[in-house]
């Protein structure tokens, strides 16, 4: 069952995703070459305490596995779920940041991933393309169409230019909890899936890759790697269906 949310929701969520959109984009001001991704960690708590919300990531548990961070960091061939730690940012990388909170009982969720530096024109041109296919899926996200809408955007925007597109990990439904019916794939078929519907939020997140699509979990459990090595590109909004065009709602606050 895929919830629907009411305006009384909907005033809280907006809350929660503005928050989540204003600590990641504080998040990208910090990433920069010299700086650690346990620094950013480090940030990301601190100024979650500001705004009054909790990372909806700490303490995630997957099976007997706890996440130790409170968002997730994700350098150059690591897909999603990085880990901070002692590593430093260098001139080109790229660097994937999904920021998740929990505000009065609702989560706002987005991802960007940040150039840091001189980075190669092919690196960069992923990027651009993966913000774009994000784009391109979120205007298909709106009353009377399907999930599979969404999906198919995504899938023909970036195959053209060979990338690949993890399968594994799809976007979602989210409100109450950070994974909620639907999964929203990154490839699919038009006119497929479920209905979309007035009041649906959607984690709408593409992953691609500048390679292969195949993907392996590291050592620690769970951070996500490109097998090939290739650099990974993930950006994801948290976005409104409505009877009009969608609504973003993962947009930073005046700070």
């Amino acid at each position: 069952m895929i919830p629907i949310k009411s305006e009384r929701d909907l005033k809280v969520m907006r809350k929660a995703c503005s928050i989540a959109a204003t600590v990641l984009d504080r998040l990208c001001g910090i990433a920069r070459e010299g700086v650690s991704t346990i620094d950013i960690d480090s940030a990301a708590r601190e100024i979650m305490a500001e705004y009054s919300c909790r990372s909806a990531c700490y303490r995630y548990r997957a099976g007997d596995l706890r996440y130790p961070g409170y968002v997730c960091i994700s350098v150059n061939d690591e897909v999603i779920h990085g880990i901070g730690s002692d590593r430093a940012l260098k001139s080109g990388d790229i660097v994937s940041m999904d920021v998740s909170v929990v505000y009065q009982g609702f989560v706002g969720d987005n991802t960007r991933t940040v150039l840091i530096g001189d980075v190669a024109p092919e690196t960069r041109k992923l990027v651009e393309a993966t913000d774009a296919a994000l784009h391109r899926g979120i205007a298909q996200a709106r009353a009377g169409n399907r999930v599979g809408d969404i999906s198919a955007a995504i899938q023909s925007y970036v195959e053209p230019f060979g990338y690949g597109i993890v399968e594994e990990f799809t976007g979602h439904g989210v409100g109450r909890h950070m994974h909620e019916e639907p999964q929203i794939p990154n490839f699919g078929t038009a006119g497929r899936g479920p209905l979309l519907r007035a009041g649906m939020t959607l984690a709408i997140e593409p992953m691609i890759t500048m390679g292969s699509p195949e993907i392996f979990v590291g050592d620690d459990g769970w951070t996500v790697r490109t097998s090939d090595g290739k650099p990974s590109c993930h950006i994801e909004h948290t976005v409104l269906v409505t009877d009009a065009d969608p609504e973003i709602l993962t947009v930073p606050m005046p700070y």
